[in-house]
């Protein structure tokens, strides 16, 4: 998988998260690897690059 599709994904991942903890309170990163808090923060830290990579690709792109 490339990098680029991987950290799109992880931004939807990431946004859904977010959905699901302010519309429900259900944590579901946490409901799935939560045994592994070590792990937990690194997804959400993954989650965080990506999200500044994709605005960062966003804004730097050269319109035509």
């Amino acid at each position: 998988m490339k990098l680029k599709t991987f950290s799109k994904w992880l931004v939807v991942i990431g946004a859904i998260e977010l959905g699901l903890m302010s519309v429900l309170k259900f944590d579901l990163i946490g409901s799935i690897i939560g045994r592994w808090p070590v792990v937990v923060t690194i997804f959400y830290a993954l989650v965080g690059l990506s999200g500044f990579w994709g605005a960062y690709a966003m804004l730097t792109k050269k319109k035509k």
